[in-house]
């Protein structure tokens, strides 16, 4: 597995991390747990050194899983968690500086580590500072509790403000195919900064896997259900990414997820994307693309194929969209 540096401060990382949440939490049934931490340690073996949790994704149980897991490959792995949810609380967000410190020292047990790899802010808190946020993660890096300060969909203006305070290591974001916003202000603004990008759900939710179609069903309480854009209706207006992918990937002897990652890859070498399994076959084929090579042809065509494709549905409905990019 070839790595990456996460911007100029980062950490040195596997080019694909793993994203955990779904194995404990937000698709419906929850995996079996010791299948997951096989799988985990499986990861591990075939080169993946970054994991992906958060304390909110159970609540609590996905980093208690990633701990117990990682537990054997202390020192070699770079695990990345968040903080800013207010669990159980009257509000949705919760980045009080007293807040912070609860939750890093209930993560570092939870972990079974002594300093947390990389520490998002998961959500910007509109109430509180967010220089008062980066300032609470700079005591908490000095006192060695934490190693990187990490943002989560935040806009250009809070990543400014932050970083004035504190370096800011790594943006977690959802980027892909077919949601490319950050390429307007925040990739020019990370690139301007020395900051990684770590994308989520680059495989639009498994949509771009070509392994979903107009006639898939959700289990009720798979967030997916909620997600406008993976309505059957829109499904079936935006199959013609998947088919753009499927098409090139015949001629790369690949599959269309590895493409749409192959593509992630080629777009920064800071870029780190983070693609979710809870299967081995997947998550062999997703490392898999790290050594598809995308010729610069390739990635014309692309560009001038996506942009003949107007995607349908937005990504997030209802509350969740109000706590993006602040």
């Amino acid at each position: 597995m070839k790595t990456r540096k996460l911007g100029n401060s980062g950490p040195e990382v596997s080019a694909l991390g793993l994203g955990c949440m779904g194995m404990s939490f937000g698709y419906g049934v929850v995996a079996d747990k010791q299948e997951m931490i096989s799988l985990i340690r499986k990861a591990v073996e075939n080169g993946i050194t970054f994991f992906d949790t958060a304390e909110v994704y159970g609540p609590y149980t996905n980093e208690e899983l990633v701990g117990e897991a990682l537990s054997p490959f202390r020192g070699q792995v770079v695990i990345a968690t968040k903080f800013g949810f207010n669990i159980g609380g009257d509000t949705a967000l919760d980045s009080r500086p007293e807040r912070i410190r609860s939750v890093a020292e209930a993560s570092l047990k939870r972990l079974r580590v002594e300093a947390i790899d990389l520490f998002y802010q998961h959500r910007v808190d509109p109430a509180v500072p967010i220089e008062d946020v980066a300032g609470t993660v700079k005591d908490l890096i000095k006192e060695g509790k934490v190693k990187h300060f990490g943002l989560s969909e935040a806009g250009v203006q809070a990543i400014r403000k932050a970083h004035a305070v504190q370096p800011v290591t790594a943006l977690q974001s959802e980027y892909s195919l077919w949601w490319r916003e950050p390429e307007k202000e925040i990739l020019p603004t990370l690139e301007e900064l020395g900051i990684g990008l770590v994308p989520y759900s680059p495989l639009g939710k498994g949509f771009l896997t070509g392994k979903m179609n107009e006639n898939t069903s959700f289990a009720k309480d798979d967030f997916r259900s909620t997600v406008p854009r993976l309505s059957a209706e829109n499904r079936k207006a935006n199959q013609a990414f998947v088919d753009l992918l499927a098409k090139l990937a015949i001629s790369k002897h690949a599959t269309a997820a590895q493409v749409a990652l192959a593509w992630l890859l080629a777009q920064k070498p800071w870029i780190v994307p983070i693609p979710g399994t809870t299967k081995l076959s997947r998550m062999i084929e997703n490392i898999g693309s790290a050594s598809v090579e995308l010729t610069s042809a390739d990635l014309k065509e692309i560009e001038i194929a996506a942009l003949k494709i107007e995607v349908k549905g937005d990504r997030y409905s209802g509350n969740s969209a109000k706590l993006i990019n602040r």
